[in-house]
């Protein structure tokens, strides 16, 4: 099994970025705290970051016939982004957004998100946490549904 961790805009900034909301971990701490995890769950991970919303569809657009899954932070791009949203379901490739910060307890325009109804779930708001739980999410989907 083999998943695409997708990363939206401003999250090369992590560890300096508003810690309050974002926390202290770097990017590439969070890259590596879910490979320990994709190790423990046996399945293959790559990861790949972007500020530019083309290059993000490009990588969802990429990803057919070579990822089982996604887990996706769009980062702000999630309250914009029909591009992304529709690739997503162009592609028909399962997958899980996922934030750091709760969204729902933010300022009102986060409140939306254009790409959570192209997913099959969401999680928010637990931090660096937030990726596990959208790796493991995923994983136990595509077993669901005989993906090994």
């Amino acid at each position: 099994m083999k998943i695409l961790i997708l990363n939206g805009p401003n999250l090369n900034l992590l560890g300096t970025r508003e810690p309050d909301k974002y926390g202290n971990q770097t990017l590439s701490d969070i890259e590596n705290y879910v490979r320990s995890i994709a190790s423990e769950l046996k399945v293959e991970v790559d990861f790949y970051q972007s500020n530019i919303e083309g290059e993000l569809v490009n990588s969802i657009q990429g990803a057919k016939n070579k990822y089982d899954g996604i887990v996706i932070n769009p980062a702000a791009y999630t309250h914009t982004s029909v591009a992304i949203r529709d690739a997503i379901l162009a592609v028909q490739i399962p997958a899980v957004e996922i934030h750091l910060s709760n969204i729902h307890t933010r300022e009102e325009f986060r409140k939306t998100s254009l790409t959570a109804p192209a997913c099959i779930g969401q999680i928010t708001g637990f931090g660096a946490a937030s990726y596990k739980l959208g790796l493991i999410s995923i994983v136990d989907y595509l077993k669901q549904k005989g993906i090994n």
